[in-house]
């Protein structure tokens, strides 16, 4: 696993995708928090938090991670290097946990220089340093656990086919339709809408940004990335 792992961060890293997805991600944040007059300027907001980063992050991460894991596996069947993987003494999960956790370690070095944000608000706070840290570690958590769901279905995506903009599309609806599609779906039912509302991502990423870590949200974001990888499996064995 730790080989695959290696490959993949050095194929990230060799060319400019590594560069490009830290780049893009801190720059659309950025813009929106501190740049563009908005509803998401931080400057215009007139008290210290960061709700707007933490509801702007999904969903650049439904484009982004895509981009990142498209290539993952489509990049193999188009050069024909899966056979070689196979034919190699490692099992088909040392092939997938290697894939997914250096895309996973990519969105980290993404997200880590955002730490920045957290010492600018510190400091904007009045009095100094007034600001909830209980919310601010939940959210961050929430966004890491929605980061490695999003990881997880742009791997399975990737098996679909040899070409990239083709798993590219589907991770984007799989992972829109998980993160908002129930929340919508639920408006046209009545006594189930809560129910219904539970069963997308946004719900339990919502109740982790309040600061409370439920067991039932993380046991949720979990089972939703172990059901992912577990197709990926089934895909690559049918493959």
């Amino acid at each position: 696993m730790l080989a695959i792992l290696k490959k993949e961060l050095n194929s990230f890293f060799s060319t400019p995708i590594g560069y490009l997805v830290i780049a893009v991600f801190l720059l659309a944040n950025g813009l929106f928090l501190w740049i563009f007059n908005g509803d998401f300027n931080i400057l215009n907001a007139g008290f210290a938090d960061l709700n707007s980063f933490f509801f702007l992050a999904p969903w650049i991460f439904i484009f982004l991670i895509p981009a990142i894991t498209m290539r993952t596996f489509s990049d193999e069947y188009y050069s024909g290097t899966i056979e070689i993987l196979k034919t190699k003494p490692i099992s088909d999960w040392h092939i997938i946990l290697g894939k997914y956790f250096a895309s996973f370690i990519l969105i980290l070095l993404a997200v880590a220089p955002t730490i920045v944000y957290v010492y600018s608000i510190y400091k904007l706070g009045n009095p100094e340093g007034n600001f909830d840290v209980g919310s601010m570690l939940g959210s961050y958590v929430g966004l890491l656990f929605l980061a490695g769901t999003y990881t997880a279905i742009g791997l399975f995506s990737s098996t679909f086919s040899s070409n990239q903009i083709v798993t590219f599309i589907i991770a984007i609806c799989i992972s829109f339709l998980l993160f908002y599609g129930f929340e919508a779906a639920s408006t046209l039912f009545g006594n189930s809408a809560y129910t219904i509302q539970q069963l997308g991502i946004n719900e339990h990423y919502k109740s982790i940004k309040r600061g409370v870590i439920d067991t039932r949200d993380v046991i949720y974001f979990l089972s939703i990335i172990c059901v992912f990888l577990s197709f990926t499996k089934l895909r690559l064995e049918r493959e």
